[in-house]
């Protein structure tokens, strides 16, 4: 396979909920116009921000059919989809169903439970999801802070090079920038090495990322094209100011209680995902005006995503 590698910023998007917590498909076309709008290339659906692991098999091929049918015949908006990581069978349909749909590509990342114990074994079980959608890029996606599995992602590429003819690369969510550099270098570069960390992306463009993929394009798509041009254009000391701006607005995530912060700045917005499903933490309504004073002082719609005219989506 011919492998591609992708440039710019791909969101993660989150799943959009109702109230009830069941899912609501029909916020997914105003929110794939809004990331068109600020200049997203493309959606890695169903993922960690996107819930994927809080969601039924026939739940994740929902929200495959609704992404796919948004971007039907938009070849500048790849979609990819995470198949998940624990039951390998579920993980196979999975696939079957995203190369069915006409997604662009299918992730996965390690199993979570009964871990690999070598990452030959990590490399068997890529190869067990990616036999099935040999037309598709499959990309391994590296999460250690949530998986516990922790291999040099450079063992996994030497491991599955030649023998996944369709293994495009790897969705990088880690800090091991020595490890990152040596998969970007590996095989003459032939792997597609999407970094996943949004506080560090200037770090990453200086070892040689080119593309990103991350929950906070979502609702800050700007900060981090300016941060990309300030870095190309050899202003450091701006591209520095911006990526702190980056780090402040993801600090509050951590004050605010984690991951569900994220719906609570698209509702900023004015894009209602809903909530995080449990076990997750959402704020209630003083926790919610609080956070808006935050993100005021920290002048969040300076740089924020905007919304355009989504007068036929319906929220929840």
């Amino acid at each position: 396979m011919d492998i591609q590698h992708l440039s710019g910023l791909i969101a993660a998007p989150f799943t959009p909920m109702k109230r009830n917590g069941l899912l609501n498909l029909s916020v997914i076309p105003g929110y794939y116009r809004m990331l068109k709008a600020n200049g997203v290339n493309g959606a890695f659906i169903c993922g960690s921000t996107g819930e994927g692991v809080s969601m039924t098999t026939a739940e994740k091929m929902l929200v495959a059919e609704e992404w796919a049918a948004c971007a039907k015949g938009d070849s500048d908006f790849r979609i990819m989809t995470l198949v998940g990581g624990t039951s390998l069978s579920d993980c196979r349909e999975l696939a079957k169903h995203a190369a069915s749909t006409g997604l662009y590509a299918v992730s996965f990342t390690s199993p979570f439970y009964f871990k690999p114990a070598t990452v030959q074994q990590l490399a068997e079980c890529c190869r067990t999801v990616a036999e099935v959608v040999p037309d598709m890029p499959f990309y391994y996606y590296h999460i250690p802070v949530l998986t516990g599995v922790d291999f040099p992602m450079i063992d996994l590429l030497k491991a599955v090079d030649g023998h996944i003819p369709n293994f495009a690369g790897i969705k990088y969510t880690h800090e091991d920038f020595m490890d990152f550099l040596s998969c970007l270098h590996f095989a003459d570069g032939r792997y597609d090495m999407l970094w996943g960390r949004d506080e560090n992306m200037l770090s990453a463009l200086a070892v040689g990322a080119q593309a990103a993929v991350g929950s906070t394009f979502n609702y800050a798509a700007p900060l981090y094209y300016a941060i990309i041009d300030a870095f190309q254009k050899g202003n450091l000391s701006e591209a520095r100011r911006l990526q702190q701006q980056s780090v402040d607005m993801i600090s509050l995530l951590g004050k605010y209680g984690g991951i569900a912060t994220g719906k609570a700045y698209m509702k900023l917005l004015g894009l209602d995902c809903g909530e995080f499903r449990l076990p997750v933490k959402n704020m209630n309504e003083e926790q919610f005006r609080l956070f808006k004073a935050d993100t005021d002082q920290l002048g969040f719609g300076s740089f924020s995503s905007r919304l355009p005219d989504l007068s036929t989506a319906v929220n929840a």
